[in-house]
């Protein structure tokens, strides 16, 4: 552990492949991810992967699935104040090498990313997000690809289905989700030594 900063733990060291890795949390929402970014880019760093959770909102995903974020709908205060306009593009390399990495096992698509986690008009915003594409509802995407895309940075997104919010709420369990955060890991992992 290197760093405690903000209350936000990073690990830095070689991966098994012999490679420098630095794993930090950026806690929750655009703010607090483009800090975090902003900062890793002050020391050096140059790709970029946002693993975590996401709310489903179009039908066919199911509770712990992947899903790789090709873009992200800037539906933030974050991104936009750093001048995204309706979306924000991933890595085409990095996507393409969390696809790989899944092997068929996932899903690929726009996400949006919002500053809400409770949503009071969730059933008006789902049903925009879903006809401008996304497949899953999140908070730090659309910052973190913006902020890296400012500075010539890399980055994409890969995202475990936590909650299904198609006809009301569905929560993983504790035990899944632990496993989805494995199967996370491994994914990105691969997908940056490829």
């Amino acid at each position: 552990m290197f760093n405690h900063h903000r209350g936000l733990w990073g690990y830095t060291g070689v991966a098994s492949d012999g490679e420098p890795l630095t794993i930090q949390a950026t806690g929750m929402g655009g703010p607090s991810a483009a800090i975090v970014v902003e900062e890793l880019i002050a020391l050096g760093a140059r790709a970029f992967l946002r693993i975590g959770t996401c709310g489903a909102i179009a039908t066919g995903l199911e509770l712990g699935e992947l899903v790789v974020a090709r873009a992200a709908l800037a539906r933030d205060g974050t991104s936009r104040a750093l001048g995204a306009d309706d979306a924000v593009a991933a890595d085409a390399g990095l996507s393409a090498g969390l696809e790989a990495a899944l092997a068929g096992r996932g899903a690929s698509g726009t996400v949006v990313s919002t500053d809400l986690f409770y949503d009071p008009l969730r059933a008006r915003h789902h049903a925009e997000w879903l006809a401008a594409g996304a497949l899953a509802v999140e908070m730090e995407a659309a910052a973190v690809l913006r902020v890296a895309q400012l500075h010539g940075c890399a980055a994409g997104c890969l995202l475990a289905v936590s909650d299904v919010l198609v006809d009301g709420r569905r929560r993983i369990s504790d035990h899944d989700l632990t496993e989805a955060a494995e199967r996370l890991g491994h994914v990105a992992l691969a997908a940056l030594r490829a």
